[in-house]
């Protein structure tokens, strides 16, 4: 008589993996149906890529900026203007060798938790068996890449983690050499002259900051008012105004139609009729589903118009025994929540103790110089009545560390409740925004209160004394708000 629980995850990204090592501890029989390699597009041409490509970029940001001021002397400057330069495809080359050793590890935890990993396409096929299995029926891939068979797997549990793909224009298809989409720069051996950067949400906003960084001239297509329209318009703000600083174009209010090769040239056509002329475009206008072809509808998944899978908080789809986690969902497009929702289907499916998923507690990056960290309940939360809470900004300015490395712009946000002071939410703008941001992700997650937080020591100097400052400064704050 069966009493082990079958699981069959499609898709090996972070909600992929991390569902399968938890669940093969708890003791399922795990298969994992992948096509390009363990870690998924966050660890081969996302995440890991792009922050490896952006790491270089801030160092070179970081020297050419602050050499000078801190008394840094450098032989041969011949050109005052680009004191340090950068070899793109050497770049390169070390960004895909990180991401394959990554993926490598990957598929080593996973296999040695017992997971069965198969190369291929996964799809459902029909509905629930009587004994409330279902058939994945999964395209095996040789070598070649090429369909070897197709091999039926019987799932008591099935999970969905295919992730998403950069969404296309109609008239302006990416080629892979002059019209680029974000997996596709990796393969570039030479810097662009001259780069057209089309979407200013976050992925464009990084490429833009970084390839300028690394020496390209950056036009930065942008259809909002301003860069970055879904984060903190303060912290939007600042990194605009970088941005403009540092000799990047930003056009606001401008919506691409087109982009076509003209010799070694690429034209972008705008709504407007205007037409702007780099040596590459990379298209950042949004992504889609990996969710066509799978049989989900007909198996009883229900998809929202734009084809992300529907779920709980608890990753069930509206399809018995089947759930779903990361960006196929578009709860929030980010490997750390896409993780957590692979654990907690696991968690869910097998019986164990766990917690719904809450977003309000997801601290989340953009990877631009300066950073921008975020989490908890935003300013456009509170202006909309979503949560009563008054904050306090703290510039970077006058924070001494800061003063020591050069560092000008940036700020620490905190929001607390009026009444009590917990900590509900906070923005930091800052290099390393994304390390400063956990202080205050701890005590957004454990309801911690303003006190709390700057009755808690730090050290001297340093920029995260900014945090515990704010927080006196919003121990005042709070009580005005409450009187």
């Amino acid at each position: 008589m069966r009493n082990v629980t079958r699981i069959v995850i499609i898709g090996g990204g972070p909600g992929g993996y991390e569902a399968a090592l938890v669940a093969a501890r708890l003791g399922a029989e795990v298969t994992v149906v992948d096509r390009d390699g363990l870690g998924g597009a966050a660890v081969l041409t996302d995440c890991v890529p792009s922050k490896t490509l952006i790491a270089t970029a801030e160092v070179m940001t970081t020297f050419s900026n602050s050499y000078d001021e801190l008394g840094i002397t450098v032989a041969c400057k011949d050109d005052a203007s680009r004191v340090v330069g950068v070899d793109l495809g050497k770049v390169n080359r070390r960004v895909k060798r990180l991401a394959i050793a990554q993926s490598h590890d990957i598929t080593q935890s996973v296999t040695r938790a017992g997971v069965t990993v198969v190369r291929g396409f996964g799809r459902l096929e029909g509905g629930q068996a009587l004994d409330g299995s279902r058939a994945v029926m999964v395209d095996v891939l040789d070598e070649g890449g090429q369909v070897a068979e197709t091999r039926e797997l019987r799932a008591d549990v099935v999970l969905i983690s295919t992730g998403n793909t950069p969404r296309e224009l109609p008239e302006a298809k990416p080629d892979g050499e002059r019209i680029l989409n974000w997996t596709q720069v990796y393969d570039l051996e030479e810097l662009p002259e001259e780069l057209i950067v089309v979407g200013s949400g976050v992925t464009g906003a990084e490429f833009a900051g970084a390839y300028q960084a690394l020496g390209s001239k950056v036009t930065l297509v942008s259809s909002r008012d301003k860069v970055l329209p879904g984060e903190d318009q303060d912290a939007a703000t600042v990194l605009e105004d970088v941005f403009r600083r540092r000799g990047m174009n930003v056009m606001s209010r401008s919506r691409a139609e087109s982009a076509t090769r003209v010799g070694d040239k690429v034209e972008v056509t705008l709504a407007d009729g205007r037409v702007i002329t780099g040596s590459h475009v990379l298209m950042a206008v949004g992504s889609i589903p990996n969710t066509k072809g799978m049989g989900l509808e007909e198996a009883g998944v229900r998809l929202a118009e734009s084809g992300h899978v529907k779920v709980d908080r608890v990753s069930r789809t509206t399809a018995p025994g089947v759930y779903a986690a990361g960006d196929c969902t578009g709860v929030f497009m980010l490997a750390s929540v896409a993780a957590m929702q692979g654990r907690i289907a696991m968690y869910h499916a097998l019986g164990d103790a766990v917690a719904p998923l809450n977003l309000k507690t997801v601290a989340s990056n953009v990877f631009t110089d300066p950073e921008i960290a975020t989490v908890g309940y935003t300013e456009a939360d509170i202006e909309a009545g979503k949560m009563d809470a008054v904050a306090v900004k703290l510039p970077l300015r006058g924070n001494p560390r800061a003063k020591m490395q050069g560092i000008r712009d940036g700020f620490v946000k905190l929001f607390c409740r009026p009444g009590t002071g917990i900590v509900v939410g906070g923005v930091v703008v800052a290099p390393k925004a994304s390390e400063l941001i956990h202080p205050i992700a701890l005590a957004v997650d454990n309801n911690l209160t303003v006190e709390q937080i700057a009755n808690t020591f730090t050290v001297y100097p340093s920029v995260s004394g900014s945090v515990a400052e704010a927080a006196r400064q919003l121990h005042v704050r709070k009580r005005e708000g409450a009187s």
